[in-house]
């Protein structure tokens, strides 16, 4: 029996949820479907057999004079494909009818490379705050995503062997990654005044919940502020910690590693912003 497009998209998310992908990754699809069968619905399109190219041409047409970025469009466009690619693998559909849609173009900014002055600046402007601070500076001198460092649980940090075990929300690729002086010795501290909590996540709030993605990168920018950096986001700490690392001498594939890159050419790209001649003599972790 036939079933709507709503209850496919009930089922794409269950899929996703089995496959464990990240929260996130199940909220953004969630939403950007959602938002496309609610219009197809009104127009009384409700079966995927309904559902043709000029369609989302049309709904990616009413995203744009809604004033969303290209950017936005481009991801909700994306969230389609990937839908309707779930439903022709499954047989539901012989073909993706977002998979010709054109897209609009956006230009991606370049990462901003904090200056020894900014980042030594942050630190000072959040230093009475023992959470903030280890934060930033794990960000700093591990160059690991902030999804990631809001998923680190206490089991996965290891003092004695200053390493922590990261997890990849998105991949789900689990890497281990060093800690080096500067970062064991603001873990210990903020571990000391922690809340005593049953939580298994790291950070907390005062009342012991999950310290979420959103609510550190609206501290770490009010710091920003309050250090007097402009132009800054918090992705930054980890673009700075990546050409450190490359400045320094640690071979780029070591890097790649420990930041999470997919593809060393990823990697590569930070090179640009290296003065002077690459050298790759060392595998020491440079401490910012």
């Amino acid at each position: 029996m036939a079933q709507t497009l709503r209850e496919y998209h009930a089922l794409f998310l269950e899929e996703l949820r089995k496959r464990k992908k990240a929260h996130s990754t199940l909220l953004a699809y969630g939403k950007d479907v959602e938002q496309f069968v609610e219009l197809v619905e009104r127009e009384n399109n409700i079966l995927p057999s309904q559902i043709s190219e000029e369609l989302i041409e049309r709904f990616s047409a009413d995203l744009t004079e809604k004033r969303y970025t290209n950017k936005s469009v481009v991801r909700k466009l994306n969230s389609l494909k990937a839908f309707f690619a779930y439903l022709r693998n499954n047989g539901v559909m012989e073909k993706n009818p977002a998979s010709r849609v054109n897209k609009p173009k956006y230009e991606t900014s370049a990462p901003r490379i904090l200056t020894k002055l900014e980042y030594r600046a942050l630190r000072d402007a959040c230093r009475g705050d023992k959470r903030i601070s280890a934060i930033v500076e794990i960000l700093l001198q591990t160059g690991m995503r902030i999804s990631e460092l809001a998923g680190l649980k206490m089991d996965e940090v290891d003092l004695d062997k200053k390493s922590m075990t990261i997890h990849d929300p998105e991949s789900g690729v689990v890497r281990a990654v060093p800690m080096n002086n500067a970062a064991h010795r603001v873990l210990q501290e903020y571990i000391a005044i922690r809340p005593k909590t049953r939580e298994k996540t790291l950070f907390v709030t005062k009342t012991c919940k999950p310290f979420l993605v959103r609510n550190i990168r609206s501290a770490i920018d009010r710091y920003f502020r309050l250090a007097g950096i402009t132009g800054a986001k918090v992705n930054d700490l980890r673009h700075t910690f990546i050409v450190e690392q490359l400045s320094a001498g640690t071979p780029l594939v070591h890097v790649s590693q420990l930041v999470g890159h997919k593809r060393i050419t990823t990697t590569e790209k930070y090179l640009q912003f290296l003065g002077g001649t690459l050298n790759t003599t060392s595998i020491k972790i440079e401490e910012l």
